[in-house]
């Protein structure tokens, strides 16, 4: 009877075998369990009836079969001495099986806890067994370390398929009993317009600090233990790359949310400055959006994925964050290698204030060893946009130079160029502070010649007064244009006058000095003086009583006679000058004012002495009305009628 039930006892083992066993070898290896476990079941009992191999059911679970085989690995001293091999061989026996059980599955291994579990201590034993094979008391069996890497390779990929699967679908395991998400902000409430690759994305803010959690807390647990066992592996690179992949579609959605997308350097130059202007203004949003939400969150990201996993954990960010990144520098370098052209000034110091408000930023999220190329890139960015942007101050100088002295402003007005270079300059230095930092950091070598009055000025100082002199050059050039020396008088006093009212009261004031305005204001008196002296001392010279005596002497007929002559003299002039200059141009009311008050003081006292001694002349003093054809107040009004140009300016 004992003997009946030793063999139905058995039999009943053979059955379970065979039941549980997927394949020859692990049935194989529930006997050698049951074997170890009881000595009864000793394998040449056993082995008479082998179990024969079943397929799995996919209902099936990979941890069962590693749970059995695991109790195996907890007993085997009671199979040495059933099993010949040696027992390091027989571990990587075991760890072979229960692996690939895991790496041929179907499904997901993080969609289930335990198998996730199962998996990792499979793959901390296979860690362990590798060490053994590496160490100086190892077997030196080069098969079986073959084997064993083999195996090796194979769980490390598996691995990394999970790593990307959890990072990719951070909630698609929630209806499969594994670790849940809450649905993104952005996702639709169906999911019906959601395709396999769907990237969730962050939506455009306008609050820059903050933080995005992009992954759960129980994700980034998930990652964190797959990822230290790549890095224990020696996959720590593959791991890397693997999440920079998988968060780059993150990041680059995130961009092209703010509506900018990748393009060419020769796109983009050759993109309407129009366009370029609207895209500017939402890639200064952009970078701010990258460089201060985006990036530190992933920073974060990978410093808790990788935590105490240097240096992976910054190979991961870079690989993640850096393309987009080198996209908005492809487009700040791009419209750096432009054209100068002086309006494009504005746009390129809204870039550069942009970087340069974001490298302190990065100074410490970007310091070690793979980010650090991120941001050496921004600083390079930041300083090729410095340099193009004192290139359009030296094109500025060279758009003035090149500006033609052929056609004369009608009336001595104001010149279009006077005009554009004042308003242009005095909204620059609103910038002040942005252009003086990059005329300081000026690394071309290009000198500008110092200024005198101002040894101690700064460098935008010197580039702006530079600016003007080549200015107040040109139009000189342009006022020798002008046929009557004192029409060429009146264009520079406006224009000089122009460029004084422009610069006080303002930025460009400031930067230029008291002392530039004072000589500027010299200058426009010298000219004012210039202009008298052209126009009126003829005028002023033909009333003079010099040759003609006393009023005893101008009582006679010879001196009458002179004195009509020089009445007749004068009025021609008056008429002349009114006809002229009643056409020319005094932009500024004051300074007009200040010129007809200067004629004025020049002219009407030495008219009035004039007429006074006419009427004392005798015969001709009492025919003075025959010829006197202009009052003293009509000569004033006249005066005062000069350099009305129309009202053209």
């Amino acid at each position: 009877m004992e003997e009946n039930g030793e063999e139905k006892l058995i039999a009943a083992v053979r059955h379970i075998a065979k039941t549980l066993g997927r394949t020859e070898t692990m049935a194989e290896d529930i006997l050698q369990v049951f074997s170890a476990f009881d000595g009864r079941f000793s394998l040449d009992k056993l082995s008479s009836d082998r179990p024969l191999p079943r397929r799995r059911s996919p209902a099936d679970s990979p941890a069962a079969g590693t749970a059995v085989a695991g109790g195996g690995g907890a007993t085997a001293g009671g199979r040495e001495a059933d099993d010949p091999r040696p027992p390091l061989e027989r571990t990587i026996r075991t760890l072979d099986r229960q692996i690939s059980r895991f790496v041929a599955s179907d499904r997901l291994i993080w969609s289930d806890a335990a198998d996730a579990a199962a998996f990792l201590e499979a793959v901390d034993d296979l860690l362990a067994t590798m060490r053994d094979l590496e160490s100086p008391s190892g077997t030196g069996d080069k098969s079986l370390f073959d084997r064993t890497d083999d195996l090796l390779q194979r769980c490390m990929l598996r691995l990394e398929e999970e790593f990307r699967a959890i990072l990719d679908r951070p909630d698609g395991f929630a209806a499969a009993g594994g670790i849940s998400t809450p649905p993104s902000e952005d996702s639709d409430s169906d999911g019906a317009d959601e395709g396999e690759d769907h990237v969730p994305v962050a939506a455009p803010v306008n609050d820059y600090n903050l933080v995005i959690d992009a992954l759960p807390p129980g994700s980034i647990a998930d990652l964190h233990a797959i990822a230290r066992r790549m890095v224990d592996a020696g996959f720590g690179r593959e791991c890397a790359e693997a999440y920079g992949v998988s968060r780059r579609g993150f990041v680059d959605e995130s961009i092209a949310r703010l509506g900018l997308r990748p393009r060419a350097a020769d796109e983009v130059q050759a993109t309407p400055w129009a366009d370029l202007e609207d895209e500017i203004a939402r890639w200064v949003k952009a970078a701010k959006m990258a460089f201060l939400i985006l990036v530190p969150s992933e920073r974060r990201l990978c410093d808790r994925v990788f935590a105490s996993l240097a240096p992976f954990a910054d190979l991961a960010f870079a690989a993640a964050c850096r393309p987009a990144a080198a996209g908005l520098l492809c487009f700040a370098d791009a419209i750096a290698a432009g054209p100068r052209e002086p309006e494009r000034l504005f746009r390129l110091v809204d870039m550069y204030e942009a970087l340069h408000d974001l490298l302190p930023e990065l100074d410490h999220l970007l310091s070690e060893q793979y980010s650090a190329t991120l941001r050496a890139e921004v600083a390079a960015a930041h300083r090729a946009l410095g340099a193009a942007i004192r290139g359009i101050f030296i094109e500025l100088e060279n758009l003035i130079r090149r500006d033609p002295a052929k056609a004369a402003v009608p009336g001595g007005g104001l010149h279009p160029i006077t005009r554009y270079v004042m308003n242009y300059l005095r909204a620059a230095c609103a910038f002040r502070r942005t252009l003086e930092e990059v005329m300081e950091d000026d690394a071309t070598g290009v000198t500008i010649p110092p200024d005198p009055h101002h040894p101690s000025s700064s460098s935008l100082s010197l580039q702006v007064a530079w600016i003007m002199d080549v200015l107040q050059s040109n139009l000189e050039a342009k006022s020798k244009v002008y046929p009557e020396p004192p029409l060429s008088f009146i264009f520079l006093m406006n224009n000089g006058r122009y460029m004084t009212q422009k610069a006080r009261d303002s930025e460009l004031g400031a930067l230029l000095g008291e002392d530039w305005i004072r000589r500027q204001m010299a200058m426009v008196r010298r000219w004012g003086n210039d202009y008298q002296r052209t126009t009126w001392t003829k005028v002023v010279a033909v009333l003079r009583m010099d040759g003609i005596g006393g009023a005893a002497a101008s009582s006679s007929a010879a001196a009458g006679k002179a004195m009509r002559e020089r009445l007749r003299m004068f009025n021609a002039y008056v008429e002349d000058i009114w006809k002229v200059q009643v056409g020319w141009v005094v932009v500024d009311e004051q300074l007009r004012t200040e010129l007809r008050l200067a004629i004025g003081a020049l002219v009407l006292p030495v008219y009035r002495n004039f007429v006074a001694r006419l009427r004392q002349a005798g015969e001709v003093g009492r025919q003075i009305d025959r010829h006197l054809k202009y009052s003293v107040e009509d000569v004033e009004t006249r005066i005062n009628e000069l350099f009305e140009g129309g009202r053209r300016w």
